[in-house]
């Protein structure tokens, strides 16, 4: 038998292989920054070759094995990813376009007529979901612009889907990383019934999509092919696990029903297990958890730490050289310069007009930042973004508290974000809660590790296998004195300031569409 798990996470940015041992230790890590994350052949198109995440994950499967871990030492593999990048396959699964990923804002314009549904839900007033749900499916598009490709179009599925194809022959998935644009039932969580409307919604086979099975249970297994190049063992159980968020959840050991995980990743989110369905905004679904019998509740700011990223590559240069030559981090040169910043960075204030209870709009996907002033400097833009981010989610935490009647009380960080002591710091301050900082951020990968050691046997339920595998860490309480600020920001500020600058959007854009 082997003593570890190997957990690989597909990211949006990077790849990553950890190694865990049984207690949630990591024994190895590779972590690998894609040549090209994705590339965009018109404005808004986010697209990469499914076989280039392939050629990704080997090259990080010999990256471990080349630095000592034996094959025969792995006892089993799992597979976390990014969600809803969509794959097109012919009949003998090989991609037929480059994938599209979740990030893509393509949009159908013909869609197809729902016939007598359609009243109903003008009556149900759901008719522009659905519309938005059939415009934003990557299956309607292909079929409106590349029709001969559909024709050829078998099978399709999720990025984890086709990973788990590779590696081991069987179309099969778990249900939790079913989260995208497909007719998919998350209350049920299994594939549409096939009388259900959404099949009408978007025109696909139930044959054309993977078998779908429940975290922890195994896929399947590691065929000859994968072992040649991989340097995998044949035959070494490969088990369905969740997609990222679901995994970040169990992985920083939030499953207590007051406890909420803050995903500080491309996407930010806040998350936490309920044991019923609940839908905190109206129409949008909670997805599934990795604990079965449970629903994730999350609430989602759609470019979340994309924006540190977005910051330094415009704004930091200099820092970048500087802290190239130190030997440290970026950001770890930010931080120090930030310091000094009080809470509310002097009064300038973002507000990001992108998170899930505004992405229906027609001006979603746009920011500000108020309170600027001719004392405000780089580090001071440099903390407002990370404010600005945190009120955001809280908002989302308000909006869960108050749709769920359960009052959080602790929060969990995750993600490359909650590296950082300043970010932490200013969550436990906004959510006026105290905030779990891990030793181990990878939490994705050891949340898929938990499930993968479930599903061999080595522990006999998911809350026993979170309790020995869950990281390390500390606990960051809020300081009073920032509370108060950042208490009387958001109430007097920043939720007052969101209905007020929506017609303002809606101008802009009516600006330059005429232009």
């Amino acid at each position: 038998m082997g003593k570890y798990i190997f957990s690989i996470d597909v990211g949006t940015q990077t790849i990553k292989g950890v190694v865990y041992d049984f207690s949630g230790r990591v024994v190895l890590k590779e972590k690998r920054f894609y040549d090209e994350p994705y590339f965009s052949s018109k404005p808004g198109y986010y697209e990469k070759k499914a076989e280039n995440y392939w050629n990704d994950l080997v090259s990080v499967c010999k990256k471990i094995f080349q630095s000592g871990i034996r094959a025969k030492d792995i006892e089993t593999v799992s597979i976390t990813t990014q969600r809803a990048t969509t794959v097109f396959l012919d009949k003998n699964f090989k991609p037929l376009r480059p994938a599209i990923l979740w990030l893509d804002k393509r949009q159908a314009h013909k869609v197809p007529s729902l016939g007598f549904y359609e009243i109903a839900f003008k009556l149900a007033g759901a008719f522009e979901t659905v519309k938005t749900f059939q415009k934003k499916s990557a299956v309607n598009w292909v079929i409106e612009n590349e029709p001969e490709l559909w024709e050829k179009t078998k099978y399709v599925c999720h990025l984890s889907t086709y990973l788990n194809y590779r590696l081991t022959s069987a179309f099969c998935d778990s249900y939790v990383s079913q989260v995208g644009y497909l007719p998919f039932d998350f209350k049920r969580k299994s594939w549409e019934l096939k009388n259900s409307w959404k099949y009408k919604a978007v025109p696909i086979g139930l044959d054309m999509l993977p078998k779908l099975v429940s975290p922890s249970d195994i896929i399947g297994y590691i065929t000859d092919e994968a072992s040649k190049v991989t340097g995998l063992l044949r035959g070494t159980p490969v088990v369905a696990t969740a997609s990222d968020k679901a995994c970040e959840l169990i992985g920083v050991g939030a499953y207590d029903k007051h406890d909420a995980a803050l995903s500080f990743g491309t996407t930010a989110t806040i998350n936490f297990n309920s044991d019923k369905y609940l839908e905190v905004f109206r129409f949008f679904p909670s997805y599934p958890s990795a604990i079965k019998d449970a629903f994730n509740i999350e609430y989602q700011i759609f470019r979340g730490f994309w924006l540190i990223s977005w910051f330094k590559e415009q704004f930091a240069k200099l820092e970048f050289e500087t802290a190239k030559k130190l030997g440290i981090a970026t950001e770890e040169l930010l931080e120090k310069r930030v310091e000094s910043i009080p809470a509310g960075s002097n009064g300038l204030i973002l507000h990001p007009f992108w998170s899930q209870s505004e992405i229906s709009k027609k001006h979603a996907m746009k920011g500000s930042i108020i309170g600027f002033t001719d004392s405000h400097k780089m580090e001071h833009v440099y903390k407002a973004l990370i404010e600005g981010l945190m009120f955001a989610l809280r908002e989302g935490k308000e909006a869960i508290e108050g749709k769920t009647g359960i009052r959080l009380k602790r929060l969990f960080a995750s993600g490359g974000g909650a590296k950082s002591r300043l970010v932490v710091s200013c969550a436990a301050g906004i959510m006026n809660l105290p905030v779990f900082k891990p030793n181990n951020v990878e939490t994705s990968s050891l949340g898929a590790a938990m499930l993968s050691a479930l599903g061999v046997g080595k522990f006999n339920n998911i809350y026993e296998a979170i309790d020995k595998m869950k990281p390390g860490g500390e606990f960051i309480y809020p300081k009073p004195e920032n509370v108060r600020i950042y208490d009387d920001i958001f109430r007097k500020v920043f939720v007052e300031v969101k209905g007020k600058l929506s017609p303002f959007y809606e101008i802009v854009d009516e600006i330059f569409l005429v232009k």
